[in-house]
């Protein structure tokens, strides 16, 4: 179950609550699921009760309570379970409701990702709104604007550039008179300007062009082809990837460093979402920063591949598996920004 997935969830509960008179509506556009804060528990947390308490007219954990009760709700005639993919559901604080998933639900993640490919992260959370945005001649501007509807787009939203009418996006400018796509390359200068969020000044130098860690750019899209190179690797050692049975710890994330990677792809579509709505590809681009460091740090410690005489095995397969989805969603955003996914870096 994904975030995104997992806001749905709650919001049809609320939808029914409503429907039963078990609450007064209306009933919230969207609702919002991150990860929990301190004192918080499981893996995802929403504060969707403490926001329906005052037009409800009960405290907040008594509509934490009737949530928690309708999302548990069993259909007639079948034994009181949770929604697939939420093993617990627990109440904290004035009334934070807190979601645990269920194992499979991690294995199912990794499928998940993979069906998709680089279109994970996709949906319809925006199906039935219209954006209009207007255009510009400012580089930065239109770059925005030109990567804010492709994300508006990807969310199932119908979007488009209006001459002389709609939103204007106004990010810091680059640069007077410095053509940042002559001098740096359309990929450097893409993240350059979209990198940093509206109100911060972009990044225009040279260090963008560096093969080395400390440019981000760089370890995104090296990321991204070591995913490649361990795929054709594993082809020529004769292993095809696959999630492993879902009580092994390549796929709940016992291990740090995997659990890491899957909570970096579990929270994609969720960034693209937002990232949407807020007309804001920063967003997008600090993601892929994190799901690349996840990434990197996952090859190092994990080991997809089998060393030496050691044969190959269902670890291995899964943890090619949890690479492969990870190469997708790196596709998948620098796609969005406009940006190219080397296959060899």
């Amino acid at each position: 179950m994904t975030p995104a997935e997992l806001s749905r969830t709650v919001r049809r509960a609320v939808c029914r609550a409503v429907e039963d008179d078990a609450l007064p509506g209306p009933v919230p556009e969207r609702v919002t699921v991150e990860r929990p804060r301190p004192g918080g528990r499981g893996d995802y947390a929403s504060n969707i009760a403490l926001r329906l308490a005052g037009p409800a007219g009960r405290p907040p954990r008594e509509v934490a309570e009737i949530l928690r009760a309708t999302i548990l709700r069993p259909a007639p005639g079948a034994a009181p379970t949770t929604s697939p993919g939420i093993e617990r559901i627990e109440i904290t604080g004035p009334g934070f409701l807190n979601f645990t998933l269920a194992r499979d639900s991690r294995a199912e993640l990794v499928r998940t990702v993979l069906r998709a490919g680089p279109r994970f992260g996709y949906g319809d959370a925006l199906a039935g709104t219209s954006v209009t945005l207007a255009p510009t001649d400012e580089p930065r501007a239109a770059l925005w604007t030109d990567t804010a509807v492709a994300l508006l787009r990807s969310q199932g939203a119908r979007a488009e550039i209006v001459p002389g009418a709609g939103e204007r996006l106004r990010p810091l400018p680059a640069p007077a008179g410095d053509d940042v796509f002559a001098r740096l390359g359309p990929d450097a200068a893409r993240w350059g300007l979209l990198r940093p969020a509206a109100h911060d000044r972009p990044h225009t130098g040279a260090e963008l062009l560096v093969q080395r860690e400390s440019n981000p750019l760089f370890r995104v899209r090296y990321a991204y082809a070591r995913t490649r190179a361990l795929a054709r690797n594993a082809a020529q050692l004769g292993i095809t990837p696959g999630p492993a049975p879902d009580d092994t710890p390549e796929v709940t994330g016992h291990d740090s460093a995997t659990a890491l990677l899957l909570t970096a792809l579990g929270d994609h579509p969720a960034v693209l979402e937002s990232a949407a709505r807020l007309r804001a590809p920063d967003r997008l681009a600090r993601h892929l920063e994190h799901t690349a460091d996840a990434f990197l740090r996952f090859q190092e410690t994990c080991r997809p591949l089998p060393l030496g005489d050691e044969k190959p095995s269902a670890a291995h397969r899964s943890r090619l598996a949890l690479a492969d989805a990870a190469g997708a969603v790196l596709a998948g955003g620098l796609s969005l920004l406009g940006i190219d996914a080397p296959a060899y870096l």
